[in-house]
């Protein structure tokens, strides 16, 4: 049994992990945290998720037990990462990270914290996805390199980053695949008389709407068929099931950065 401690519990993916505990077999809730000054501290975290009780109290981050979780899972807030690895680093926690939209000093303390701790960060936990990415990557190697590539990706109304982190895996794949800079070759959106294409550019679309979980689309386009590849989400369910498959595995790994693919053993 895999005890695991959950940040940000009163968050959109904070309530489905600690549903998601409930539901599992094979792990358990240890704790439970949110931020200091939250006015659930105190409740119980069943409750905060809408489910039955689970007779385990919501605490403040600051004051989080340190023997009673095997794994960490963060879904939280960029700001807070340095923080929560800190934490994992001094209680040897392993940590499973879902955070999105980190800055590159913020993906280097990950590098850094991998030296002392075992760490899965991946930009998406759907088993799905994953599996898109790996047939992205199938995609990139036969037509790539003569295909005009477009990544359109939909969230909710909430979501404050832009484009999506698995859009950027996506196109981080693609670019890869292809031997190019994504940070050369990448557009984010057109506007006005743009000209032709640059066929080795890979573009993207953002929409944000409504209560839109995530949709996921790769397209590749030639003069006469194109291919695309979607992954759609209907519940955040099956991210948080991802992340505690994440968490099953990475319990007793050596310190090392991992990612989602080896988990799933698609790499």
């Amino acid at each position: 049994m895999t005890k695991i401690g959950i940040l940000g519990a009163n968050g959109r993916m904070g309530r489905v992990l600690i549903d998601a505990c409930y539901q599992h077999t094979d792990v358990a809730l240890g704790f439970a945290s949110v931020r200091k000054g939250s006015s659930f501290i105190g409740v119980d975290a069943g409750e905060v998720a809408g489910i039955a009780k689970q007779y385990i109290k919501v605490c403040e981050s600051e004051l989080q037990p340190t023997d009673i979780a095997d794994v960490i899972i963060d879904f939280t807030l960029p700001q807070a990462l340095e923080a929560n690895l800190a934490w994992c680093i001094a209680n040897d926690r392993a940590i499973v990270i879902g955070t999105t939209g980190l800055s590159p000093m913020q993906l280097a303390l990950i590098d850094d914290a991998a030296k002392s701790i075992p760490i899965v960060f991946a930009a998406n936990y759907s088993v799905g996805v994953n599996l898109l990415l790996s047939l992205v990557r199938q995609t990139s190697a036969v037509m790539g390199q003569y295909a005009d590539i477009e990544i359109v990706e939909a969230h909710h109304r909430f979501k404050k980053d832009a484009p999506s982190g698995t859009a950027v895996a996506i196109g981080e794949v693609i670019a890869d695949e292809l031997g190019r800079d994504l940070n050369k070759c990448a557009v984010y959106g057109r506007e006005g008389h743009t000209g032709e294409r640059d066929q080795n550019t890979i573009g993207f679309c953002t929409i944000r709407a409504g209560d839109i979980v995530g949709e996921h689309t790769a397209i590749f386009a030639t003069i006469g068929e194109r291919i695309e590849l979607t992954h759609k989400a209907s519940s955040r369910l099956t991210f948080a099931n991802g992340a505690l498959t994440a968490a099953i595995w990475v319990k007793g790994k050596v310190p090392g950065l991992y990612s989602m693919q080896q988990v799933l053993d698609l790499q």
